[in-house]
């Protein structure tokens, strides 16, 4: 069995993402979708509610397994599941530029391969941060996110 690991932190998940994750569905046979808690970083969503909406958002999707990564290098979090690469989007050269030494990194620590796959154009300028700036300000992002990601959107902007 080909298992990848698309880890992120997913806050929101948006169709970028989902179109990342079902590209990666299409070519491995199973793709763990590692929702990430950085504890330095604050969040618009906690950990619980950014696992239900990738389940919702997934659900479609076969061979996907949504779970918590936890703490700790990622490397060794494929290297438990049994994951012989990452995948990972790429928007621009930035990305790149970010991402190529992380990969080389996670291959010197476990021999897990990174696979980079190129984000579609109209997904090009997507970023979660993007949306929780545009939605928080009342912007429409239903364009950008899956139903349930716009509804708890939408939610927040009535507390």
């Amino acid at each position: 069995m080909r298992r990848v690991v698309c880890p992120g932190s997913f806050d929101p998940l948006h169709n970028g993402h989902l179109e990342v994750i079902a590209r990666a569905a299409s070519l491995f046979d199973e793709v763990i979708v590692a929702v990430s808690t950085n504890y330095s970083k604050k969040y618009l969503f906690s950990l619980e509610q950014r696992l239900e909406m990738a389940q919702e958002s997934l659900a479609a999707l076969r061979g996907i397994v949504i779970e918590p990564m936890g703490q700790g290098l990622l490397a060794e979090y494929c290297h438990q599941r049994g994951a012989s690469a990452i995948v990972k989007g790429l928007r621009s050269s930035s990305d790149f530029d970010y991402e190529v030494p992380m990969a080389t990194m996670n291959r010197q620590l476990s021999g897990v391969e990174t696979v980079f796959l190129a984000a579609e154009s109209r997904y090009l300028h997507l970023s979660s941060t993007m949306i929780k700036e545009v939605s928080g300000l009342g912007g429409d992002v239903s364009d950008y996110v899956p139903r349930g990601v716009q509804r708890r959107l939408a939610e927040l902007r009535t507390q």
